[in-house]
């Protein structure tokens, strides 16, 4: 397990909250340039990287990667295995050398100041078996310089107060994964990294790491995640970046991936009423999917396109909405299908 620890989310939320106090001078005087100034120093992104590269010999594992992670947000890395994402993530966070291209973490070049604000677990998280939960926190507190009060915080953070006393050994997958997360918060990151967070956890587990992180993103920390699992990443994030064969293919929103549906129609005689929609908005505008026609209209038009299928004699079976899943997305943008993930 690689964590480089950070501290409580509680502490960074009060951090926030002071920093949004109207700011003064000796006298009480408020500042009037406080606002304009505080605006400029949200804008830094907390991960951004330019012409990103990482070769081995003649195959480019990253190449030409410009990412831009927003504050605040929950950010997905998505990518089918072998894709880049945990190469990506090791040169972050300073583990891997790029061959190229340039990172900045939280507006600064990755080094010791950087890093000491951010959290991250990569690969599977690693403890002593024998050990409570606590005590293991308690070694890496230790080691890290930490408090000890920040151990119980963090285990609330991620629901493992009730467990805290138990030995490693006896955690199910999801709660080793979850005390992982824990390690990483120690020093209350404004950052977190995390590569895979729910690979191999069972549904409950999921669930668990899905609250976990999104109560992380509500408190104001940013927090980017690799995955493979596109249903994870469709629940859990605000942002995505989709990675194929080390190339950025797409940087967007949840939300606007998905974006893009169609009018799913089924009439009949189905050629005669392809032509006929056809005259009304254009050929262009209808796709035939299946044994169902697709329009490229607004939502609203459906009853205009019953009303006129109706009254030219069709016999309508299906008119909805067809909204396209993050899946189908993801495979459109990278050329597979869902028997090659």
């Amino acid at each position: 397990m690689r964590v480089i620890t950070t501290s409580t989310v509680p502490a960074y939320a009060a951090r926030r909250r002071r920093k949004c106090r109207p700011a003064a001078d000796a006298r009480g005087r408020r500042d009037p340039d406080h606002g304009r100034r505080q605006k400029e120093a949200t804008v830094t992104l907390p991960v951004e990287t330019t012409a990103l590269t990482k070769r081995y010999g003649e195959i480019a594992a990253v190449e030409d990667l410009n990412l831009s992670v927003p504050a605040g947000e929950v950010y997905g890395f998505l990518g089918p295995n072998g894709a880049g994402k945990t190469t990506t993530l090791r040169m972050l966070l300073g583990l891997i050398r790029p061959t190229a291209g340039r990172v900045r973490l939280l507006g600064a070049e990755p080094g010791p100041a950087s890093l000491a604000r951010v959290g991250a677990l990569i690969e599977g998280p690693a403890f002593y078996p024998y050990l409570s939960g606590r005590a293991n926190l308690r070694v890496l507190a230790d080691h890290a310089g930490v408090r000890r009060t920040r151990v119980d915080a963090v285990l609330d953070v991620v629901s493992l107060t009730d467990r805290a006393k138990d030995r490693y050994a006896t955690y199910s997958l999801g709660m080793k994964q979850r005390l992982g997360l824990a390690a990483a918060l120690l020093k209350d990151p404004e950052l977190v990294v995390l590569d895979e967070p729910t690979n191999g956890l069972d549904p409950a587990g999921m669930a668990d790491m899905r609250v976990t992180l999104r109560k992380l993103a509500a408190s104001g920390c940013t927090v980017l995640l690799s995955s493979h699992l596109l249903a994870e990443v469709e629940q859990i994030c605000d942002r995505v970046g989709v990675l194929d064969h080390g190339r950025l293919v797409t940087e967007t929103t949840v939300e606007d991936l998905r974006a893009g549906g169609a009018l799913r129609v089924v009439a009949d005689p189905l050629p005669n009423a392809r032509e006929h929609l056809g005259r009304l908005f254009g050929p262009s505008r209808i796709r035939l999917d299946g044994t169902a026609l697709e329009l490229d209209v607004n939502p609203e038009q459906a009853g205009r396109v019953n009303a006129e299928l109706v009254g030219a004699g069709f016999v309508v079976t299906e008119l909805r909405w067809h909204e396209p899943d993050l899946e189908q997305t993801f495979f459109a943008l990278t050329g597979g299908n869902p028997g090659a993930a």
